[in-house]
């Protein structure tokens, strides 16, 4: 079995490397650290927690460990996709590097251009830096990068996803490519990547560990096919499931990263865990620096549980002790979810990674199991088999009972109708057939004097109406008096057991059925 005393590195180096607690390297580091001493241009390809960062970190120290750097030259360059990734290469150089007396600069947004050119003006080794913020320094002046000798593409992919392509074939064209080493990584090789290394780089020596777009073997896989009791309440139903699930997991849920696709969500998620009592705080890309990075230091050191991230979080950061991760939302690009669950189960150890999935997502869920090529096991909901009490609500759905209540009055007032109309038809059908059927004359007499005195009320009405415009009752009460006079009710039949409070339209079905 390889050892790190079997890779040529730099004595001191390896002794910075044995304080770390390290003796073994993994697969991709046994690969790419001998030609990345050669010289030679290396493209690594390799699924994220298998140690890509020290494969370029450890043979660049000790390549840097002879020379000198000048003012605004730096001897090598580290681009980043994030700045949480290009802080945690920086830390990662201070521990290997931290018997050579070489010096880093870290150039990330959301800290002072101040502290950082005057770190650059003193010269530095090691340059790590985001693509943003290194073509703010070198557009202002501040930066010349023909010196450098190392140039390193972590994480290029995310790179793609961020739309940084075009800023990195423009960095690559500030430096002078007979002098520059490159050194390439990325967890998939997308074509737009391909084409990228296929231009800047020269023979590299392609290491590929892994299958692209694999997940690792030490980490259980789950799904939980979800659908709301209702479109409006699908948000809070599937925070509650989130909770459900945290809480199946008990103690060996130690810890967990949750995952959504928006920042909006993000916040709302973290809010609500915190609002049940649950240990945690949000992470994305609108929240200041010194924020995130506190918030990270928490989470590594174990003073809060739960991370919610967006992506911003999910490609290369480092904490080696996460039991959980939990995708809030079935991420869009199926290959965010490679880079998400490789959070935990790194360096071997053991992980869980679950993820909801609404209906509409399903299509999503299809692209991720096609890419690896595997079907995500199903996991039982386990709100449809948890006791009330378990899942109870606890206010959340407080904005949904004005709404609840308004329809249950339309229901009773419905309800009374119907009621109404049941007696009414119960009288209709309990009068004896023979009061309807009267002789035809006193039929006659009776419906005539019936209408005359149906007549004079309504003229009563009518003049009390214009006495008294304005007054709705008069008004209503004229309404009804016309709405008799069209329903037809005075053609000469009668129609016994029905009120006058009944519509036009129910007394003429049961003149219409009896006609028949």
């Amino acid at each position: 079995m390889t050892k790190f005393s079997d890779l040529n590195l730099n004595p001191k180096v390896l002794k910075a490397i044995n304080e770390a607690g390290y003796e073994t390297p993994t697969p991709i580091q046994a690969e790419a650290i001998p030609p990345a001493l050669e010289g030679r241009d290396v493209l690594g390809i390799a699924q994220t927690g298998t140690g890509k960062t020290a494969s370029f970190t450890l043979p660049m120290i000790t390549l840097l460990a002879r020379g000198r750097a000048r003012a605004r030259m730096p001897r090598s360059l580290v681009l980043c996709p994030t700045r949480e990734l290009a802080a945690q290469v920086a830390e990662n150089f201070d521990t290997y590097a931290k018997h050579l007396k070489l010096t880093k600069a870290l150039l990330i947004g959301g800290v002072s251009f101040k502290e950082q050119d005057v770190a650059i003006d003193r010269g530095v080794d090691v340059l790590i830096a985001t693509p943003g913020r290194l073509l703010d320094h070198f557009e202002r002046g501040k930066l010349i990068l023909s010196d450098v000798k190392v140039m390193v593409v972590d994480e290029a992919d995310r790179m793609l996803d961020m739309g940084f392509i075009p800023d990195i074939e423009r960095i690559f064209g500030m430096t002078n490519p007979l002098t520059r080493q490159t050194l390439f990584f990325s967890a998939t090789m997308a074509p737009e990547i391909e084409r990228i290394t296929n231009t800047f780089l020269s023979a590299p020596a392609r290491i590929e560990v892994a299958r692209q777009a694999t997940t690792s073997e030490t980490i259980t896989q789950g799904v939980v096919m979800f659908k709301a009791s209702r479109r409006d309440r699908e948000a809070s139903e599937k925070r509650k499931l989130l909770r459900t699930l945290i809480d199946k997991e008990g103690d060996k849920c130690t810890n967990a990263i949750i995952f959504c696709n928006r920042k909006m969500d993000v916040d709302v998620v973290a809010k609500s865990l915190k609002k049940y009592g649950y240990n945690a705080s949000p992470i994305h890309g609108d929240l200041e620096q010194s924020h995130r990075m506190k918030t990270l230091d928490s989470f590594r050191d174990g003073s809060l549980r739960f991370l919610v991230a967006s992506d911003v979080a999910a490609r290369g950061l480092d904490v080696p002790n996460v039991s959980h991760v939990f995708n809030f939302d079935v991420p869009s690009h199926a290959e965010d979810y490679v880079h998400r669950i490789g959070r935990t189960g790194r360096a071997g150890r053991d992980g869980t990674a679950m993820m909801i999935c609404v209906p509409k997502d399903e299509k999503n869920l299809a692209d991720i199991e096609r890419l690896v090529q595997n079907e995500i096991p199903r996991l039982e909901n386990p709100l449809k088999t948890a006791k009330p009490a378990e899942v109870a609500d606890g206010g959340e759905e407080k904005k949904y009972t004005g709404r609840t209540r308004r329809s249950s009055k339309s229901g009773e007032t419905r309800s009374k109708t119907s009621d109404k109309v049941a007696a009414a038809t119960d009288t209709q059908a309990a009068t004896p057939e023979t009061n309807v059927q009267a002789p035809a004359a006193a039929a006659d007499t009776q419906t005539k004097s019936k209408t005359d005195s149906r007549q004079n009320k309504s003229d009563d009405r009518r003049a009390n109406s214009n006495d008294n415009r304005g007054k709705s009752g008069d008004n209503r009460s004229s309404s009804r008096s016309n709405n008799r006079s069209r329903g037809g009710r005075d053609n000469g039949k009668t129609v016994v057991g029905l009120g006058d409070h009944l519509p036009s339209f129910i007394a003429l079905s049961f003149e219409e059925r009896r006609a028949g």
